[in-house]
């Protein structure tokens, strides 16, 4: 059976508000995240995603009681990232109504608590959150950044996601930070890349501007596809894309 490409919009949430920018910097308040969830799960989204880019511990209470609020509003998985750094921090998000979990650099700190996390609730609810881009002193030439892709974090992106796998790791969320709120288009090479070294499912992430870009990261092999900024602001729905991705020929989930 044919696998549908799901189409996940993606919450940033700092206090509470969703914002989005590009590459991380001025920032534009984008709305309500319950409010918006809700649109696209009318709007026939797969699911949402929810990114926590609020540094305080403050900032993380806040996320857990917005995510307990759409988890009560909506009926489409949620995943939830954002100072995650141990199995406890997973319990809480999963307890609080996250269906999935995405770790980012809590993992490059310390490796070890993937295999924590999936012995412990299995590789379906972990996701790891690669926030990449082109670095010519890595070996594949694509490197591992943090600080919203501001630092280095000294490792090869293709060789990272590829050792998270190997720690138990579910799915793969690849970030290109160079392409982040830009409307270019996503980094095909680098998903390429990312695609032929795993196999598990790959979610596409960073430049999506118009349909046609969605379809062109089905073809360079992504299972899923985020967006946030065409969506946030109307730019295109969630139905938009399904619909380029079907005329493509990929399977999706229409209602």
């Amino acid at each position: 059976m044919t696998v549908a490409i799901r189409v996940i919009p993606c919450l940033d949430v700092t206090d509470g508000r969703v914002v989005k920018g590009v590459n991380f910097t001025d920032l534009r308040d984008a709305g309500d995240p319950v409010e918006l969830a809700a649109r696209y799960n009318d709007q026939g989204a797969d699911e949402v995603t929810f990114l926590d880019i609020s540094a305080s511990a403050r900032g993380r209470e806040t996320t857990r009681e917005v995510v307990t609020r759409c988890a009560e509003t909506v009926f489409i998985p949620l995943t939830v990232g954002g100072g995650v750094r141990s199995v406890e921090d997973v319990d809480a998000l999963l307890r609080c109504g996250a269906d999935k979990v995405s770790i980012n650099t809590g993992a490059i700190a310390r490796p070890d608590v993937l295999d924590e996390i999936s012995s412990r609730f299995g590789n379906q609810v972990l996701v790891l959150s690669v926030d990449a881009r082109r670095e010519p002193g890595m070996p594949s030439g694509y490197g591992v950044t943090t600080h919203g892709g501001q630092r280095s974090a000294g490792l090869d992106a293709i060789e990272w996601a590829r050792q998270g796998v190997g720690r138990g790791v579910g799915e793969v969320l690849l970030n290109s930070m160079d392409r982040d709120g830009t409307t270019d288009g996503f980094d095909l090479p680098m998903l390429e890349a990312v695609r032929a070294a795993i196999d598990v499912p790959l979610i596409a992430s960073g430049g999506a501007g118009t349909a046609e870009h969605f379809v062109q990261a089905a073809q360079a092999g992504a299972d899923a596809v985020l967006a946030a900024s065409v969506f946030h602001f109307r730019t295109l729905t969630v139905g938009d894309v399904k619909q380029a991705l079907a005329d493509a020929g990929f399977c999706v989930r229409l209602d």
